[in-house]
């Protein structure tokens, strides 16, 4: 009876260990925070997002010679994650800028990352997504508008003769 006790308490202690041992890499690697800029290369003017995960709390900010100071705020009631928003400085100078994350208020965890700032300006207007236009481009495309133009009254006029 006593080597069935000692096997059953050998076997509790084993399984509390395991348990232990489970759950310690997680909580070990959820103590250091984790930050990302995106995108992390960007022309001057340009918008990135800035997000912290791991500070358990509900405050932080972000901070960098390319722009300035950003106070974050939960991404969920847990606040697991902060988040926050920077516009780059126009006048940005081209490389790699740091910016440095921190948890709470003063003396709280930091976390440093690279924003890279490429040379030249944001592209503006369409976000960038229209280039420059040839005039072949545009001959084209006035000759088709034209044709869909002329093909819409061929068809409407054929209805109507065709009903009355």
């Amino acid at each position: 009876m006593t080597r069935t006790r000692n096997r059953h308490r050998l076997a509790g202690v084993a399984a509390a260990a395991l348990a232990v041992a489970a759950v310690a890499p997680a909580t070990l690697a959820s103590a250091a925070p984790f930050a990302t800029v995106s995108p992390g290369t960007v022309a001057p003017g340009a918008r990135v997002s800035l997000n912290i995960e791991g500070c358990g709390t509900k405050t932080g900010r972000a901070t960098s010679r390319a722009f300035g100071d950003v106070s974050l705020t939960p991404g969920n009631l847990e606040a697991t994650n902060l988040f926050g928003a920077a516009t780059v400085y126009r006048d940005a100078v081209a490389g790699s800028h740091p910016v440095t994350f921190e948890c709470g208020g003063t003396g709280g965890q930091r976390v440093t990352v690279a924003l890279q700032v490429a040379s030249g300006a944001a592209r503006g207007g369409l976000g960038g997504s229209v280039g420059s236009i040839s005039s072949a481009q545009i001959a084209i495309g006035g000759a088709l508008a034209a044709g869909a133009l002329g093909a819409g009254v061929w068809v409407l006029r054929r209805r109507s003769a065709s009903i009355g």
